[in-house]
């Protein structure tokens, strides 16, 4: 054959098959278009974001337990204590890092479960809760729990339990199997973080079945290592809704969304194994959720509401009328609260049963131009020396971000704890600065920044209910 022809038909062959191969990509592209214009997919997206807004609470404590397998090498049953406050390595949405947590995650899928909450001693006593897998509060521990500082041994069980329970317990009844406390400590009489560590180690965890001979609890010092339990929102949030449908009972309320999770893959008693489809959906209705969430943190109104109205930036969290009452269930005989309860959970873990007096919070996300905080600049807070708390005040910066410590940061906070080394005013108030870099001579004084952020300014011990109808803290100012 002739060289040229030859030379012909092999180019016109492989013009041929480039141009099968554009062909078969220009096909596939346009059926992945169709099928992302398809009602289908959209509704799958929608599906995703919605299930997204209503799982939050839930996918938050799923990260707590999946946290101690993963980072800590723990489970279910085991406390986890620290011997000084959390650093910038622990992943938690807005901890504090002014004392010693002890916390835990319980399971009662197989039986009842006992915790044996140590009576308050001179030196430490615990304020917190237990929750449900929603983050609801089931009750409060310590003085102002139900054992009132005496110490109990609490009893968990399902809200359908029959069977005998001796006496001499506190009973609390879950309609979920997974539980969740965290306890923190508060200190007397030049008490220690050591101190806390030590009491967080008389907590003790079995079921009921082996009460007459509990096994020894296991405890994890959790300091040294990088623990994260913060939400993220990617294709690990629906396998943390998986794990909550699937290690839980499905609750009367929450049927419809169970139902539409099928769409997506999730289905109870089956493993989850998504189509390349549904991945897609998840993903984008998962992004849809954070972002509908993040515009409501920052939209007034939304989630927090202003405490001294038309005079200071400062906010505080919103609560639908009735709910601080009725221990925050985000529900009604009518309604289920989902987007409160969502806006709430999406920066915030256990609330306390009993609103009362032991801490307040102000959240602080813009300066006094009403600008949101920013990391580029340098910023000044001027905490009065007659601030309202008995126990102590805390200002920490948060993450706009991932709503937990900045990452890296080597401070996160300063509190009234911090006097001996922070320079304090004339009049016995002090300057806190926020921002990347400290002004010259105020490096005590400062909270480094490095990304966009916002705060929280804790109050612990207030020594009035409404302290701040006499008292009021003044706006952030931009330097």
């Amino acid at each position: 054959m002739n060289k040229n022809i030859l030379g012909c038909l092999i180019i016109s062959l492989i013009f041929s098959l480039c141009s099968c191969s554009a062909e078969k990509k220009d096909k596939a592209s346009v059926e992945q278009d169709t099928i992302e214009k398809s009602i289908g997919y959209q509704i799958m997206v929608q599906r995703a974001t919605q299930a997204a807004i209503w799982a939050m609470p839930g996918v938050a404590l799923v990260d707590f337990i999946k946290a101690t397998r993963r980072d800590l090498g723990g489970d279910y049953g085991d406390v986890l204590y620290l011997t000084k406050p959390f650093d910038s390595k622990h992943g938690f949405l807005t901890a504090n890092d002014v004392t010693a947590y002890a916390w835990s995650n319980i399971s009662i899928a197989n039986g009842p479960m006992i915790v044996d909450v140590p009576a308050a001693s001179d030196k430490v006593s615990y304020f917190g809760s237990f929750v449900n897998a929603w983050f609801q509060p089931i009750e409060d521990v310590g003085p102002a729990g139900a054992d009132k500082g005496k110490g109990a041994k609490y009893v968990l069980v399902a809200d359908t339990y029959d069977g005998a329970i001796p006496d001499g317990y506190i009973v609390l009844k879950f309609d979920t199997y997974d539980i969740g406390f965290a306890f923190r400590p508060r200190l007397y009489n030049g008490a220690t973080d050591v101190d806390a560590a030590e009491y967080a180690q008389t907590i003790k965890i079995y079921s009921l079945a082996e009460a007459s001979n509990p096994p020894p609890t296991k405890y994890i010092h959790v300091n040294p290592i990088a623990f994260n339990s913060l939400p993220t929102y990617d294709h690990t949030f629906f396998e943390d809704i998986d794990h909550l449908i699937q290690n839980n009972p499905v609750r009367k309320q929450d049927k419809v969304m169970v139902t539409l999770l099928e769409d997506l893959g999730i289905v109870k008693g089956k493993t989850f194994n998504p189509s390349e489809i549904q991945k897609k959906a998840i993903k984008e209705g998962t992004e849809l959720a954070w972002e509908t969430l993040q515009t409501n943190f920052f939209t007034p109104g939304k989630t927090m509401v202003p405490l001294w109205q038309g005079k200071t930036q400062w906010q505080v969290w919103k609560f639908r009328e009735g709910q601080p009452q009725l221990g925050f269930p985000f529900e009604n005989k009518e309604k289920i609260f989902i987007d409160d309860r969502a806006n709430l959970f999406f920066f915030i873990t256990y609330l306390p049963k009993y609103l009362g007096g032991g801490t307040f919070y102000l959240n602080g996300l813009k300066d006094s131009e009403g600008n949101l905080f920013n990391a580029k600049d340098t910023y000044k807070l001027n905490v009065p020396k007659d601030t309202p708390a008995n126990d102590f005040w805390s200002v920490i910066v948060y993450s706009n971000k991932t709503k937990g410590f900045i990452k890296n940061a080597p401070r996160l906070g300063l509190s009234s704890r911090n006097t001996d080394t922070m320079v304090a005013n004339d009049d016995g108030s002090y300057d806190i600065y926020f921002g990347p870099n400290p002004p010259k001579g105020k490096e005590a004084n400062c909270i480094p920044t490095g990304e966009d952020f916002f705060l929280l300014f804790r109050l612990y011990g207030p020594k009035t209910k409404d302290f701040y109808k006499t008292w009021m803290l003044g706006d952030v100012e931009k330097l």
